[in-house]
């Protein structure tokens, strides 16, 4: 549950700033930017700032 809340939650991120920069500016990119280099990171070491936020909130692995 939780893996796909992160995989869900870092689309929706993406998506958003992909449709802001096309229709506000074109800044906004920096935060696909940002969530992208942060799925990379998770890739490497395996921590994720999003998956303790959701630990704490109580969403459990399955």
């Amino acid at each position: 549950m939780k893996q796909r809340l992160i995989k869900g939650i870092a689309g929706t991120f993406i998506l958003t700033g992909i449709l802001l920069s096309i229709y506000i500016h074109q800044n906004w990119l920096w935060l696909s930017g940002f969530v992208g280099a942060n799925l990379l990171q998770y890739s490497f070491t395996n921590w994720c700032l999003l998956e303790k936020i959701l630990t704490k909130l109580g969403v459990k692995d399955n």
